[in-house]
């Protein structure tokens, strides 16, 4: 079972994060505050060529937890989720969206791939050969807990290409390179745009220094894909929730350096033989209301079992960020 992309770090921030971009060049485009029957959020924000959407389920007027895609050219990447939809296709209305390229499968990045490609026929979806199974049968493939279905809800089945590591994507002005990412998902990938310097980072770097897990990430190939991303000369880097980042060089570097450090003080304690209970409240403090939220699927143990997992082995220093 995959879990989706609750970065814990943001997670109680997330709302409030996306009140105002920090760069004088971000536009706000427009804020549109419900659709239909659903209380759901958009704010579409101009970047220096590129359109961010982030959209989000609300209540009382504000957004429960917001996701991220963006419009480049006649690309999207990710489409956010279900619930979403709606909103997203009107405020696309007008606009040619040829492509879809998926950062990774979870459903707060897939859930408006069903809505665009009944919109427009021609629309080709791209992903990961991993992501693939998912996006064809979401409800068998990715089973999701309440809290997802009241997020997020149930994406529609879609048919989508392959998209391997190495693969370049082509728009009328940017030409993408494909980067496998695995570790918040195993299918996750970035796209680099080394002309503009652009980094489209997904979930794999949100930000903050996390204090919780999803049950299925790996942390050892976050860390290890992480610092894939460190070595590209970047500008920009745009995450699939939480702030664009305009210093990426130094927030990937401070993302490595706490994770490392935080993984060798678990391991640490762990050969003290400390249980993994205490570790966590030791290194990561008290309980979380994301715990609760999610039943124990995102937690502070799930990090330190991650860590853990791979503690035999020296990854510190077998895979350095400078070239």
């Amino acid at each position: 079972m995959s879990d989706s992309g609750l970065p814990a770090s943001d997670f109680a921030r997330n709302a409030r994060s996306r009140k105002r971009e920090d760069h004088p060049n971000h536009t706000i485009l427009e804020r549109i505050p419900n659709h239909g029957d659903h209380a759901t959020m958009l704010k579409a924000t101009h970047l220096d060529g590129i359109v961010r959407f982030d959209l989000a389920r609300g209540f009382a007027g504000h957004g429960l937890y917001f996701t991220t895609a963006y419009l480049v050219d006649d690309m999207m990447v990710d489409t956010g989720c279900a619930h979403t939809a709606p909103q997203l296709l009107d405020a696309l209305e007008g606009k040619t969206v040829r492509l879809v390229v998926n950062s990774h499968r979870h459903e707060d990045h897939i859930g408006g791939n069903g809505p665009l490609k009944r919109s427009r026929p021609d629309l080709r979806i791209l992903a990961h050969p991993l992501a693939l199974p998912v996006l064809a049968d979401p409800h068998r493939q990715q089973p999701m807990q309440i809290y997802r279905k009241v997020l997020w809800g149930w994406p529609e089945p879609t048919e989508a290409d392959p998209l391997e590591d190495g693969d370049v994507v082509e728009t009328e002005h940017h030409r993408f390179e494909v980067i496998h990412t695995p570790g918040h998902s195993p299918d996750h990938i970035c796209l680099y745009e080394p002309k503009m310097g652009w980094i489209f980072s997904g979930d794999l770097f949100v930000g903050g220094h996390d204090r919780a897990l999803g049950s299925s990430y790996d942390i050892w190939q976050i860390v290890a894909s992480l610092k894939k991303i460190a070595r590209l000369p970047a500008n920009l880097l745009l995450p699939g929730c939480a702030r664009v980042r305009h210093h990426p060089a130094e927030e990937i570097a401070d993302k490595i350096d706490y994770l490392e450090s935080l993984g060798q003080r678990i391991i640490d304690l762990h050969k003290r033989g400390r249980s993994e209970a205490a570790i966590a409240r030791t290194v990561c403090g008290p309980a979380m209301p994301i715990e609760a939220i999610t039943m124990g699927k995102f937690s502070r143990r799930n990090l330190v079992r991650s860590f853990l997992k791979g503690a035999d082995r020296d990854h510190w220093h077998s895979d350095p960020v400078a070239p």
